[in-house]
């Protein structure tokens, strides 16, 4: 009973310690990105039974967030041009969800409460990730320590700690691919009714969080596949049950997707109901038409999203290892989880190979690190891993290690099987077997202390492998900073008492609620702004933009490195000479993006600042677009 309650007792301290680390990390950081668009999206989505807002995304993670806030009866403006403009025809929305959001955040309420109470369910997600990563790791090592050893590493990791709390999809994603993965091998053991529709649950879960999650179409064949060449024992060994056995099992995920598609179609049924069906032109008036369009309307919508989603992640430029790159690199996300992940668990992941090839290698040794009945599991979980790491690996939008959130779940739960692997070494009088064990635990303990002495800046954190050299040479976008630091720039303009301060961050949104005294300031454009502080983002140094020439003068690090202070010399030399900005055509845009010299920041902080501009702002595109075919 002692050895079971030990780790109980651990998972209940780790989860609060994580709860602690990343809870009060987000408490006090302001609005990134992504979340500016997300937290207005999901309350619309409640409010209004109308799901135009954001679409390139599904809906579940935004309407999780959004709960606490509908219940409190957070305001939007429903009359509002961001609104109206957004629902007039396909793409709007993709302007219009920013200047809503913005609006929705920070004048129509409360910006600091309302950014907590949406992140609150968030954190909520990323501890129940935490307890189905313990669940699952303690049956697949055979042993509760397996899965606390999970545990500890999971809480402990800046990704997580960063990520965790944002109303953003990924780490809801995780949870969802994990539970799918978890239940797939019931399909192939005559699983009841009850048992295929929970798995037609979690896919449907993981296909309301992320269309990302489309892979798992492709994870079922690889394992299926895979067992042809690598059969496991649960395996029949005659030919023609093994053939039932399979068919059995490809029944079984056919029904489960055809649950998770009911469910999924039902919550878009539901949420956008109240959406105008004018987007579905295709159709013509005729008296039964509106009924039919609102019943196509959640496929309609599905569809659109995943179009949106497929074209925002098309080629774009990123940046890694003081290298940019017109578009994503195969090696982005190796290095990253090279670079952003503790070492204390890469160093547990290494032991963890090794101890497994001294088992493979011992002779005589009969001894399967896997319990029996979890070999499926186990075969399901690699496969996954490699399907999604092969897919990051290919992708050409590189931009964050939170879209290798799954990947790094998986690779946790592959170090479940080490503290049995250990004790039946020790048991076997291996010599090393008592020091392994005593490391692991060490190495437990270095990776807790890491996380505690990382705290809060989490975003920018980089292990010794950076060999010294700062986080804007190596990496980029929210890896570093996504404009989470605006409350460390208000700290340092409190202590200085500064009346202004010149800023340009790494966002979308109005600064002032965080930094009354920033005024809009361009780095690669700095003016007659000589004798001033300025504040930038990190990644505008190296990749967002040409920025490094601030690096001759005084400067300061802010929240851990996100940020940069300078003192402005009292005279800026002249763009391109020696201490100077850089020339126009050395400009560098926010996502590598530019357009007639104008970055998508600039963009949408003017529609934000002026929500009339969004219409001008559309037609201008359209008119570029249409010159652009002519040529």
């Amino acid at each position: 009973m002692k050895t079971l309650q030990s780790p109980a007792l651990g998972v209940a301290l780790l989860l609060l310690v994580m709860a602690l680390l990343s809870g009060s990390a987000a408490w006090h950081e302001s609005v990134t990105i992504d979340e500016v668009a997300h937290t207005g999206a999901g309350v619309s989505y409640l409010q209004k039974l109308d799901m135009r807002m954001n679409e390139e995304h599904p809906p579940l993670a935004k309407m999780v967030a959004a709960v606490p806030l509908v219940l409190r009866g957070a305001h939007a403006d429903y009359s509002h041009i961001s609104w109206t403009f957004s629902g007039e025809k396909m793409f709007y929305e993709y302007m219009g969800e920013w200047v809503f959001g913005h609006w929705f955040l920070m004048r129509w309420n409360d910006p600091i409460s309302t950014l907590r109470w949406a992140r609150a369910p968030m954190l909520l997600v990323t501890l129940l990730l935490g307890f189905v990563l313990n669940t699952c790791g303690a049956r697949l090592g055979g042993s509760p320590w397996g899965g606390l050893l999970c545990l500890t590493v999971y809480a402990t990791m800046p990704v997580f700690l960063a990520f965790g709390p944002l109303v953003i999809t990924d780490i809801v994603v995780t949870l969802f691919w994990i539970l799918a993965i978890w239940q797939l091998p019931q399909m192939w053991k005559s699983p009841s009714r009850k048992q295929v529709i929970y798995f037609g649950l979690a896919m449907a879960g993981a296909f309301l969080s992320k269309f990302s999650s489309g892979l798992l179409f492709f994870v079922f064949p690889a394992v299926e596949v895979s067992m042809r060449f690598w059969p496991l024992p649960e395996q029949p060994t005659e030919k023609k049950e093994r053939r039932a056995w399979r068919w059995r099992a490809w029944r079984n995920i056919v029904k489960a997707t055809l649950w998770a598609s009911l469910f999924v179609y039902l919550v878009y049924l539901i949420f956008s109901w109240n959406e105008p069906t004018d987007s579905f032109s295709m159709i013509p008036h005729f008296p039964a038409s509106p009924f039919l369009r609102r019943m196509l309307m959640p496929i309609w919508k599905y569809l659109r999203g995943l179009v949106g989603f497929v074209f925002g992640a098309g080629t774009r430029p990123t940046y890694i290892l003081g290298h940019p790159y017109p578009h994503g690199v195969w090696f982005y996300f190796p290095v990253l989880t090279l670079l952003k992940s503790p070492l204390a668990f890469l160093l547990v992941l290494a032991m963890t190979i090794a101890i497994a090839l001294v088992i493979r290698t011992r002779r005589g040794e009969q001894f399967v690190a896997i319990p029996s009945g979890m070999e499926l599991h186990w075969r399901c979980l690699w496969v996954s891993l490699v399907i999604f790491t092969v897919a990051c690996m290919l992708n050409r939008l590189d931009i964050s290690i939170r879209h290798f959130s799954i990947p790094l779940a998986l690779m946790i739960l592959l170090l479940a099987p080490l503290p049995r692997m250990l004790e039946h070494l020790r048991a076997e009088n291996w010599r090393p077997a008592g020091a392994a064990i005593w490391l692991t635990i060490a190495l437990a303990g270095v990776a807790m202390f890491t996380a505690i002495s990382a705290y809060p800046n989490y975003f920018p954190f980089i292990n010794k492998l950076s060999m010294g050299r700062p986080g804007y040479v190596l990496v980029n976008d929210s890896n570093l900073d996504w404009n989470q630091a605006l409350p460390e720039v208000e700290k340092f303009v409190s202590q200085h008492g500064l009346k202004q301060i010149l800023l340009d961050e790494y966002g979308v949104s109005d600064p002032h609620a965080y930094v009354p005294q920033a005024q809009p300031w361009n780095c690669q454009k700095p003016g007659s702004s000589g004798g001033q502080w300025a504040v930038i983002s990190a990644n505008l140094i190296n990749d967002g933009s040409n920025c490094k020439w601030l690096m001759d003068y005084p400067h300061e690090e802010l929240a851990g490195s996100s940020m940069y202070v300078f003192q402005l010399p009292a005279t800026i030399p002249a763009a391109g000479t020696p201490g100077g900005p850089p020339t126009p055509e050395n400009y560098r845009y926010f996502g590598g993006m530019g357009i007639n010299g104008e970055d998508f920041r600039t963009i949408i902080g003017n529609c934000i600042r002026d929500p009339q501009q969004l219409q001008l702002t559309m037609d201008r595109f359209v008119k570029m677009s249409q010159t652009k075919k002519s040529q």
